[in-house]
Order: C-alpha cells, then sequence, then structure tokens
C-alpha cells in the first residue's frame, strides 16, 4: 500500500514536461498574491485560449453548444470556466473546484497612525495564522483603493526590486524574557500585527508630523486621500517571487501555495483538454479560509446561479434540469493537505500520511476528531478515481490530515456534496501549511496537474 517516490520514474521527456509545467506555476504565483489579482491572470490565460464571458454570449442570443467555452467571475475574486461537452448538462459536469485566498493579513478600514516618531497601518489577519510567524518578514501591500467617484487604484508596493518593503517589528532577544515565557499563541497577538511604514516627519508640521508625511506621499505617488482607505481592499503578503527549493531544485518556495496550487493546476488542466463527452467546469472560488462564507465564497449562490443562466442557453430552464445537473455531477475538491514532516512526527500517522514527491493526494474525507464537518466521500467513487488514474498513469496516494485527535481542516467540499454530487478532496502535500512561505514538490504539482486532465476526460 505504500506509494513510491515518483521522481523514481520519470522519463527525460517527462521531466522536460515537469519543469515547464512549474516554470509557468511559479510565475502564476508571483503575478497572483491575492484574489484580485488571481482572477485576472485566469481570465488572461481563459481568454487567450477562446473563453468568452456568460455575459456576452447572453448579449449575442445565441445557444450553446458542444466546444463552447465560457467563464462568468463573481465581484472580480471567484471565477468559473466552463468547457460544453457533448452530453446535455442535465447529465452533470465533472468539475475541478479550488480556492485563491489564502492566510494573509488586512489593512483596516481606520490604520494609519503615528506613535513615538514612527508610522503605522493597523492590521487584522486574516484566515489561520501562527501570529510570530509574520514577524521581521519583507511584506509588500497588494490590493485596490475604491475612490468615491468609483475610481480603482490598483496598488502593489514591495515586489519590484526598486520598491520599498514593509516589516511588523519584534522584541529584541535581550529584552524578550518574558514575552518566551508566554504560550506560541500569544508571543505575537493579533493586534500587535501592524505594519512600519514610515518615519520621515513633514516639515513644519509639530502633530503626527510622519502620518502627515506618509499622507502627503500617498497623494503624491498614488492619489490617495486618507478617508479612501474606508472603501479600501489592502492585503499583506510576503514580498519576493515563488523560488526553487533545494541543491537538486525539486521543491517550489512561495507564498500562497494554499491553495493556488490545486487552482492553477485546475486552470493547466482546464485549459488542455480539448473533445469532452461530459462538459467540464473549472471553478476557482474565495472566502475558503474562513469558512466559504459571503458573496464571492462557496456558500454563496454564484455558482448555481451561472449553472442555471448555462441550462437557460441550451433550450428550456427549469428548476429540475438544475438540480439533475448538480446532482449528477462529479467533483474534484481541488486542496492540499499536510505533508509528512519528520522533524513534527508525532503530529502524523505515518501509514495514513501524504507525502511530498509521491503524487497527488486523495482525502476521503477531512473534518476534525470523529470526521465532524466532513465529506467523506463514498467507496464507489473512490474506485473510479483508481481506475481513471491508474490508466492515465498518474502517480496518487491517500492520507488523512494528522493524527485523529490533533487537529483537523475543511474544504469546500461539504459545501457541493449538498446538491448530492459526487465529492472528494484531491490535491497537493504541502509542507509549511499556513505559513507565510510554504513548500511543494514539483513532482506533486506535475502529477496533481495531470491527474485533473484525466478526470476532466473521464
Amino acid at each position: 500500500m505504500e506509494r513510491k517516490n515518483a521522481w523514481k520514474d520519470y522519463t527525460k521527456k517527462e521531466l522536460k514536461e515537469l519543469e515547464k509545467v512549474n516554470k509557468e506555476y511559479r510565475r502564476f504565483l508571483t503575478v497572483g498574491k491575492t484574489e484580485r489579482e488571481c482572477v485576472k491572470e485566469i481570465l488572461k490565460q481563459a481568454t487567450a485560449a477562446g473563453y468568452e464571458s456568460l455575459e456576452a454570449v447572453m448579449e449575442s442570443g445565441r445557444k450553446i453548444k458542444k466546444g463552447d467555452k465560457i467563464y462568468a467571475v463573481c465581484m472580480n475574486k471567484s471565477v468559473a470556466l466552463f468547457h460544453i461537452g457533448e452530453q446535455p448538462l442535465e447529465q452533470g459536469m465533472n468539475i475541478l473546484g479550488a480556492h485563491i485566498d489564502s492566510p494573509r493579513l488586512d489593512v483596516k478600514q481606520n490604520p494609519l497612525y503615528e506613535d513615538s516618531d514612527l508610522a503605522y497601518l493597523d492590521t487584522h489577519y486574516y484566515g489561520g495564522i501562527k501570529k510570530y510567524q509574520w514577524v521581521t518578514l519583507p511584506l509588500a501591500i497588494h490590493g485596490v483603493v475604491v475612490k468615491k467617484d468609483g475610481e480603482t487604484i490598483d496598488i502593489c508596493i514591495g515586489e519590484n526590486d526598486n520598491d520599498p518593503v514593509f516589516c511588523v517589528t519584534d522584541l529584541l532577544i535581550h529584552l524578550a524574557g518574558t514575552q518566551l515565557e508566554k504560550k506560541a499563541a500569544k508571543v505575537i497577538e493579533g493586534e500587535k500585527l501592524d505594519l512600519l511604514i514610515g518615519s520621515i516627519p513633514l516639515a513644519k508640521e509639530e502633530k503626527d508630523a510622519v502620518k502627515a508625511n506618509v499622507l502627503k506621499l500617498l497623494k503624491e505617488q498614488y492619489d490617495i486621500e486618507e478617508e479612501d482607505f474606508i472603501s479600501a481592499e489592502l492585503e499583506i503578503v510576503p514580498a519576493g517571487a515563488a523560488r526553487e527549493l533545494g541543491i537538486d531544485r525539486s521543491m517550489i518556495m512561495s507564498y500562497g501555495q494554499d491553495d493556488r496550487v490545486c487552482a492553477y493546476t485546475s486552470l493547466a488542466a482546464m485549459l488542455e483538454v480539448k473533445s469532452l463527452q461530459k462538459t467540464a467546469c473549472c471553478l476557482l472560488v474565495d472566502k475558503e479560509e474562513i469558512g466559504s462564507v459571503g458573496a464571492t465564497g462557496m456558500q454563496s449562490h454564484f455558482f448555481e446561479n451561472v449553472v442555471a443562466e448555462l441550462i437557460n442557453l441550451t433550450g428550456k430552464y427549469s428548476e429540475l434540469k438544475l438540480k439533475r445537473c448538480l446532482a449528477n455531477c462529479r467533483m474534484l475538491s481541488s486542496d492540499v493537505n499536510a505533508a509528512y514532516d519528520p522533524l513534527f512526527a508525532d503530529a502524523f500517522e505515518k501509514k495514513n500520511a501524504s507525502y511530498c514527491g509521491r503524487g497527488v493526494v486523495f482525502s476521503k474525507f477531512t473534518g476534525s476528531r470523529g470526521k465532524s464537518g466532513s465529506n467523506d466521500a463514498n467507496a464507489e467513487y473512490l474506485a473510479e478515481l483508481r481506475k481513471i488514474m491508474d490508466d492515465a498513469g498518474v502517480a496518487y496516494q491517500t492520507a488523512e490530515l494528522g493524527k485523529v485527535d490533533i487537529g483537523g481542516g475543511g474544504t469546500i467540499a461539504y459545501i457541493l456534496s449538498l446538491y448530492g454530487m459526487q465529492v472528494i478532496d484531491s490535491g497537493v502535500a504541502v509542507l509549511n501549511m499556513h505559513a507565510p512561505w510554504e513548500i511543494t514538490s514539483k513532482a506533486d504539482v506535475y502529477e496533481a496537474k495531470k491527474c485533473y486532465a484525466a478526470f476532466l476526460l473521464a
């Protein structure tokens, strides 16, 4: 039952393809550090591959047919791609679902303040993080500022070589005796994750002169007033590009691989497949890290509404057709799993852990402890997937998320399963999950892309 290391069987041709996939993946990670940036890059690639917007198809008045490629966007933070197959939509779709949000620091709506001649931005962390990991790192600011007249200003500071970077400070070791006695969750508290952004006072300004200088620079460089923070979405992320890791360059180290590793490989598979029997769908959504809530999360009706519009474009719409379509779908909820780390072996059960380099991971269930909050996939569906993967020569493994009583986690799988469709979690093993810099194996990225392509064609 032990799965072997995928690197052992690659041919020269496969290694060349593996490096090509991973080079494009690193570029995707580097240009897409926020949901909006991911959607922008996804649409760029999709339109180049012949996809057109749902709105354009609806306005044209034409019916959709086999081979049509259509995308729909929700508030620039979630996107769904559809490649129409030969079978009627009523018979279901093959769906790849992943999320494009990642843990980070968000700038508050009233963030800018000065203390002791230093200017800061107040932040609120997003998703599950170890707060102490975010101090003393070079950080970048990404996002948008929307002014009252509707103008949107894109912000990206800290990624170019000539850009400044930002930082959350920490207490020096010489004075940290009391701090180091605290539990890890309290070593750095949430309200201490404020971003240091300036220290030069504005000439002839008496009160909050450093803050005044920061506001002056924001106005000059970005035409931003202090009140514009109210209608801004600014995300603090690690500065720097995705990099190869290891003397053998076998791994990738980057911010945001949970879950952009599955988002990218799903997208790459979707754009690669040609003639299809079943309609293929690639669904890339926001807000998974905070419970899939809100208008752009999986719990919204965005996906269901788009599928209803597609059915309407095939001819006659009915609620019964929509329900049949969703119930007849098969889905891979493409999300990451925790890679076995021998330095923290006590957290894992080795027989049922996922390992770097052993291929894409299938997780029959997630949740925590007694499978609470889990989607537990059916044995019949797992048997189908085993055959698909073996026939396509995909390296795969099965895993749970750590020991039974250690902790746990969830994905969007349980939400899609509410429609009655077959769903299982499938993704890539990650070291340092939810840390500012996460690690994946190039082999697993490659096998994930192969897995998703094989699934769409099945």
